[in-house]
């Protein structure tokens, strides 16, 4: 069945992660994205390794059920082409620092009057007002200035980022959310509307919590590694081979988990007898915890922690989770043919809709694999075309051509 954006046309102009995120998104959701690509490099993340038979990871990952189009955005016939797509557009998408799209011509008010009813994206580094709107910021860059490296971690080790891009993803979550709320609105009105994301914006509301504990407190928050900040015991606890990650956050859980590891009296014990007295004496707690579970295999307490309702998990490498039973049965990876990659697989969007399915139907394009069906479908005759290739305005599949 049609993706619930069936029919949305979206123009990309991002690059790297956090805009070809965003656009993988709609597109999963059935929207058809024209991805917006340099000449000869394409996106930065084509670049990124590891790679897989040649192709950057990074950019396999996120794009996806996308058609490409290289198009030399400096040349005023390459921004002339953008503007008959936008005519007939719904949306478009760009992540470019501040105030560069407008310089290219391509921002907000001036593609709204060649399309009133055009939802125009902007995803940012730190949004589009504040000293730090000028600067250029990645994900990392981004988790610094937010406070989420300052607070990840343990005590007296050395600063580490999430090594996740959470930001970029978390910022295209963002920025799809609006578009699709965008789209809502001028269903119901036909007007268009400019929607704006930022990577600093995403990673203050992350903190959340942090920052009001802070303004109740006026304490700085602390590192917790795996733990939490109001909870114990909670955390990664050491078996007698691996790590264990347990998580207490009542009084009822843990005399649960007394009763398994025969601990009974800790339940009254003055150090544990409350969430609040078990922080206080979180360190002791853990302590006493690991001599005791260090006498049996993680799998083991594991399975007595599960029949007793104890919230509880191994710590898995990412080769544990992409073999897991659990990823497979909950058909977290697709197949899709691929020119270059056999048995080629990529993990869906994390929900299902029942009637209209979010769907990978189609491997990541090849660098413009698409230029000539594009402008063919926008009207463009056989000597336009050969006239944008002759002036370097625009390129073919280079692969395909071979």
């Amino acid at each position: 069945m049609p993706g619930p954006l069936s029919g949305v046309t979206v123009i990309d102009v991002t690059t790297n992660i956090s805009g070809p995120t965003l656009t993988m998104i709609l597109a999963d959701l059935g929207a058809d994205i024209i991805k917006i690509e340099r000449p000869d490099i394409g996106d930065d993340s084509r670049g990124m390794g590891p790679f897989w038979e040649g192709e950057g990871v990074y950019f396999l990952q996120i794009n996806r059920n996308k058609q490409s189009i290289v198009i030399d955005l400096k040349q005023e016939s390459g921004r002339q082409i953008v503007y008959d797509m936008v005519k007939t557009a719904d949306v478009f998408v760009e992540n470019f620092r501040y105030q560069k799209a407008e310089k290219m011509g391509l921002g907000y008010e001036q593609l709204k009057k060649i399309n009133s009813a055009l939802i125009y994206c902007s995803l940012s580094a730190y949004g589009q007002e504040g000293p730090l709107r000028d600067r250029p910021g990645y994900d990392a860059i981004a988790q610094a200035d937010a406070g989420i490296i300052g607070i990840n971690g343990t005590e007296g080790s050395e600063l580490a980022r999430v090594p996740v891009s959470v930001l970029d993803q978390g910022s295209a979550m963002w920025g799809a959310i609006g578009i699709i709320s965008a789209l809502f609105h001028k269903e119901k009105t036909g007007e268009g509307q400019l929607v704006t994301t930022s990577l600093y914006e995403t990673g203050v509301f992350w903190v959340g919590y942090h920052m009001l504990s802070w303004l109740a407190t006026g304490k700085e928050p602390v590192k917790n590694g795996s733990g939490h900040t109001a909870f114990s015991p909670y955390g990664a606890f050491l078996a007698s081979d691996t790590h264990i990650m347990i998580g207490i956050s009542n009084n009822s859980l843990f005399a649960k988990l007394c009763k398994v590891l025969k601990k009974e009296d800790w339940v009254n014990d003055p150090r544990y007898i409350s969430n609040p007295k078990r922080v206080e004496n979180k360190e002791e707690l853990k302590s006493e915890m690991e001599k005791i579970l260090n006498t049996k295999p993680a799998n083991e307490w594991i399975e007595l922690f599960v029949r007793a309702g104890i919230p509880s998990s191994k710590v898995k490498t990412v080769s544990e989770v992409v073999q897991d039973e659990q990823t497979q049965l909950n058909n977290m990876w697709q197949e899709l043919p691929h020119s270059r990659i056999q048995n080629f697989k990529l993990p869906r969007l994390p929900f299902e809709l029942s009637s209209s399915p979010a769907e990978v139907k189609q491997a990541p394009p090849a660098l413009g694999e698409h230029t000539s069906n594009i402008l063919k479908k926008l009207g463009y005759p056989p000597e336009k075309i050969e006239e944008l290739v002759n002036s370097n305005t625009i390129q073919f599949d280079t692969i395909k051509m071979k």
